[in-house]
Parts: structure tokens; C-alpha cells; sequence
């Protein structure tokens, strides 16, 4: 069985680790019965080449010189890719004829030419985060819903909200959760010590996220000054990049934290962050049950998280594994830090052991259990 991932992506996203570590496990637990590619439409996937499982849809290599960063880039980015890859792709679906194309982000190209042409790939659609369901992406969806083999939803909250909607049919749909995390990984990522050296202090908040509208690190920062002031010794750090650093150094510089906030970056080894941290938080406005939650989990930490859609909610078990705050509310999240920092080391780590059983659906066997399962039936 052939299965190709179409998954263009632009910035370090964490569904590229989500397609990489499919691909690998399908591939790996099958014992190469199921062969997998990962098609590199513009050059997206260059810096993680060198494997043959990635198969080059051009010769042009132009992701490099693609806009990159805020909507209006995205987009512009998306179109080019689009045209770019249109043609290249139906001739290589055509020559290589693989039994499934698993289709994600930008996902209206593989389904323009299921529309348009007699293609017998069958096509799984991945939904990844949250997607705004404006009237042109309803009206596409339904109408090549039919040539549609299978829809998958990284959280059950998400399959719910899609069964309201009636876009595509019940008997398609089903939950695949990313496959996140592997236990012998994890052990072996906590083993590395070498941090930078602004991180010093154990006593330290973590936020681990692109710096977007979306991770909304600016809410967290305007807060944390408030925190501050109860409990002095508290550092802040974040890791991650993105097109808003420029703006949260200056919040950073305009309320003299620049001591107590640290910019980390990207790290490839988000791990040896979390071991050491005091606990982890997601602001986000919008999420699905993402990487960062769930490796948290996975290294014993406490999470505080916003109840934004659509995920962190259903992994935190309604609040039992962790520590919910109204999305965006500062007066919601200071009472929810507080009583973090007020509760006993009891009631703490029974929250932890929920968060670490909830992690075993991300793990890689999880992932290729249910994904064989909806290959195979």
C-alpha cells in the first residue's frame, strides 16, 4: 500500500512533526508494508531532507523566496503554492497512483483536482486547528465532500463541532490523534542539560509557541507584570519565534521586564525547558490539543491553559488535570495562577498523573492503531 502526505506548510508549525512522525510510523510498525512519501511542493521540506521518503514535486526550489509571516503573506504564499504546484501535482498523482493521499493545511489544491479530475487516489482529509468556517470554505467543502474518502480530527471536541455542521457524512468521520509523543524520546530529550544561559532559575513560568496573534504571549506578558508584584522571584520563558518578536521585546522593554522575561527562541528540544520549569502555560486563542500541551504532560508538569477551542479543554479533562482559564481574561487567569501557586503538592501531582494517563492517546502505537484502521476498513 502506497500513502503520500500533502501537508505545504510555512513557519516551524507543529504539524510538520505530526506528518514526520506519521510517515515514519506507518511506514516503521507496518514493517514496510505500508509505503510512505512526503511530497515537498515548493521546497518546504529541503532542510529536513536527505531521507527517501520525501519526493520532490519540482526542480524549483522557491519557498525561500515566499512571503512569509501575518495573514496578508500567508496567503499571498498559499495562492503561489497553489498555481505553482497544480499541474506538477496531477501528473505525479497520475504516474505514481498511491492508494491514499493524506491531505492537510494547505488542503484546497488535492481537493480541487479529486473535483476536477478522475483521480483514484483516494484522499484523506487531516483538519488541523481550528479552521474558520467562513461561507466560500463551507461551500467548497460541501461540495467535494463526496469525493472525499475520510475525514480525520485531532480532538474529539473538534468531531463534535464538525458533526453539528453536517458538511461531510458521519459514516467519513472519525478522530485521529497526533502522534505526539514517544516515551523513550521524551526520556532521552531530559537528559540534555545544555540551556541557555539567561535560564539559570528553576523557578521559572514556560510558554512554548510560535510568536503569533494566535499563542497570545502579549496577554501572558501584560499579566505576568501583575504576578510579579506577589511573587517576586517568578521568571518568565518563552520559547518559541515568529513575526511578533519585534513587538513583544518592546512590551518586554516598555514594562521593564528585561530581566525577568527571557526570549528563547526556537529550540528543537523543547524538553530540557519543561523538566526544570514551575509550571507550563498556554495562552492561546484558539488551539488544538497541540505538541506543547501534551509534552508538558509528558514530563510531569503542572499546566495552566486557556478553555480557548478546541483541545486543551477536552486533554485537561475539563479542568481535572489542570488548571482552566476563561480565553483572554486576565481577571480569570490571575485567580487560576493563584490558586495554582495556593494549592497543595497533593492535589497538584493528581492533576499531573491525569495529564500523563490522557498523554498515552499521542503516543506513536496509539496513532498507528487508529490510523491502520481507518486504512484498512
Amino acid at each position: 500500500m502506497k500513502v503520500f502526505y500533502w501537508a505545504p506548510w510555512i513557519g516551524k508549525i507543529g504539524t510538520i512533526k505530526a506528518v514526520l512522525n506519521s510517515a515514519h510510523i506507518l511506514d516503521h510498525y507496518s514493517k514496510n508494508k505500508i509505503e510512505t512519501k512526503i511530497i515537498n511542493s515548493v521546497g518546504e521540506w529541503d532542510n529536513l531532507s536527505g531521507s527517501e521518503r520525501f519526493l520532490n514535486l519540482s526542480k524549483f526550489k522557491i519557498y525561500k523566496f515566499l512571503p512569509q509571516g501575518g495573514f496578508i503573506k500567508s496567503r499571498i504564499t498559499y495562492i503561489i503554492i497553489f498555481l505553482f504546484s497544480f499541474l506538477p501535482l496531477k501528473r505525479l498523482l497520475k504516474k505514481e497512483r498511491p492508494d491514499y493521499l493524506v491531505v492537510q493545511l494547505i488542503t484546497s489544491l488535492p481537493l480541487f483536482l479529486k473535483l476536477l479530475f478522475n483521480l483514484e487516489t483516494k484522499l484523506i482529509l487531516r483538519i488541523s486547528g481550528y479552521p474558520k468556517m467562513h461561507f466560500f470554505r463551507r461551500l467548497f467543502w460541501k461540495l467535494v465532500s463526496d469525493k472525499i474518502h475520510k475525514i480525520t480530527f485531532p480532538s474529539n471536541d473538534l468531531y463534535i463541532d464538525f458533526k453539528r455542521l453536517k458538511i461531510f457524512d458521519e459514516k467519513k468521520m472519525s478522530v485521529l490523534y497526533d502522534p505526539i509523543i514517544s516515551y523513550k524520546e521524551v526520556i532521552k530529550s531530559k537528559k540534555d542539560n545544555i540551556i541557555s544561559k539567561n535560564v539559570i532559575d528553576k523557578d521559572y513560568i514556560l510558554c512554548i509557541g510560535r510568536l503569533t496573534k494566535q499563542k497570545n504571549f502579549s496577554f501572558l506578558i501584560d499579566n505576568f507584570s501583575i504576578l510579579k508584584k506577589k511573587f517576586r522571584d517568578l521568571k518568565l520563558v518563552i520559547v518559541g519565534e515568529g513575526e511578533l518578536r519585534k513587538d513583544i521585546e518592546n512590551q518586554i522593554n516598555n514594562l521593564n521586564l528585561n530581566s525577568e522575561v527571557k526570549l528563547e527562541g526556537f529550540q528543537s528540544n523543547v524538553y530540557k525547558y519543561l523538566k526544570n520549569s514551575k509550571v507550563f502555560i498556554l495562552s492561546s486563542l484558539w488551539e488544538e490539543i497541540g505538541f506543547v500541551i501534551v509534552e508538558a504532560a509528558s514530563c510531569n508538569i503542572n499546566i495552566i491553559s486557556s478553555d480557548c477551542k478546541n483541545g486543551p479543554r477536552e486533554f485537561l479533562n475539563d479542568g481535572k488535570g489542570g488548571y482552566l482559564f476563561k480565553n483572554n481574561n486576565a481577571k480569570d487567569f490571575l485567580a487560576k495562577f493563584e490558586k495554582f501557586m495556593n494549592e497543595s503538592d497533593i492535589d497538584k501531582f493528581k492533576k499531573k498523573i491525569l495529564t500523563k494517563k490522557e498523554t498515552r492517546k499521542f503516543t506513536y502505537l496509539y496513532h498507528f492503531k487508529d490510523f491502520t484502521k481507518i486504512l484498512f476498513n
